[in-house]
C-alpha cells in the first residue's frame, strides 16, 4: 500500500511544522494549512490529498468543522483529529500531547 498523502492542519507554526517534518521523514508527501479555509483552498488544488491531520481547537472554522465540510465535499478523505482538550465522535483522534513516532501510526490506521 503507498503511503497517503498528509493534509496537515494547525494554527501554531511549530507544531505545524514539526507534525509535517515527522510524516516527511517517515515518507509521506505532507501539504501544510494554517487553518481550516487554507486547508479547503488545499484541498482543492491537490485532489491527492487521502488524510487529513488537524487540530480541533483553532480560531473561526473548528477541525470538527473542518473535518465535516471534508467529508461532505470528498467523503473517501479520511480525516484524524487532535486536541488537548476534547474527543470527537466519528473520526480517529489522537491526544496532545503526541509523540511524532505515534503521528505517523495513527495516519497509517486513519488511512
Amino acid at each position: 500500500m503507498n503511503a497517503p498523502v498528509v493534509l496537515v492542519v494547525e494554527d501554531e507554526p511549530l507544531v505545524r511544522m514539526s507534525a509535517a517534518e515527522a510524516l516527511r521523514d517517515e515518507g509521506f508527501t505532507v501539504y501544510e494549512a494554517a487553518d481550516a479555509s487554507e486547508a479547503l483552498e488545499v484541498m482543492e488544488d491537490h485532489q491527492e490529498v487521502g488524510v487529513v491531520f488537524t487540530d480541533i481547537d483553532m480560531p473561526g472554522m473548528s477541525g470538527l468543522e473542518l473535518a465535516d465540510e471534508i467529508h461532505r465535499r470528498r467523503p473517501a478523505v479520511r480525516c484524524l483529529l487532535t486536541s488537548g482538550r476534547r474527543l470527537p465522535a466519528n473520526d480517529p483522534f489522537l491526544p496532545k500531547p503526541y509523540s511524532l513516532g505515534r503521528l505517523g501510526e495513527a495516519i497509517r490506521r486513519a488511512a
